[in-house]
């Protein structure tokens, strides 16, 4: 649960911070436990949402003006075709992200959600999350062509 909340706020400190609240939350809300899913997953989407809470409070723009990156939302993107990376290079890169790109690709890539779920999660439409994951796998892939 601990890199749920660690891939969102790419914080050690705060990540430690929303995995505690996460878990006071969780405890408070036993009751509230439908299992209509697993714990797990249930436990998950609390992290999850304090995770996005914290990026909220720190004030940060969610999403990087769409204007600065010019990606064209329907160019598919594969930013690991043919390139030799490590796997420290690829998370040194993805916490390099902007708040907004390294959400959404979490969520779907590490995560396992889907752009409807993320979209919920976020509150954003499914468009506007697939659209910042193409652009997040295109900021990745120029990231990870510099080092």
């Amino acid at each position: 649960m601990y890199n749920v909340g660690y891939r969102i706020v790419n914080n050690e400190d705060e990540a430690h911070d929303v995995l505690q609240e996460a878990f006071i939350s969780a405890f408070n809300n036993l009751d509230s436990y439908r299992q209509e899913s697993s714990f797990g997953s249930w436990l998950k989407r609390i992290v999850v949402n304090k995770a996005i809470n914290y990026l909220h409070k720190r004030k940060t723009e969610r999403f990087p003006d769409d204007d600065k990156w010019d990606v064209k939302q329907e160019q598919e993107v594969d930013p690991f075709e043919a390139y030799p990376f490590t796997v420290e290079k690829v998370r040194s890169a993805i916490e390099s992200l902007p708040d907004g790109y390294r959400t959404v690709l979490s969520l779907y890539l590490l995560e396992g959600y889907d752009h409807g779920e993320i979209s919920e999660i976020l509150n954003i439409t499914e468009s506007t999350s697939k659209s910042q994951f193409n652009r997040s796998k295109k900021k990745l892939k120029e990231l990870l062509e510099q080092k």
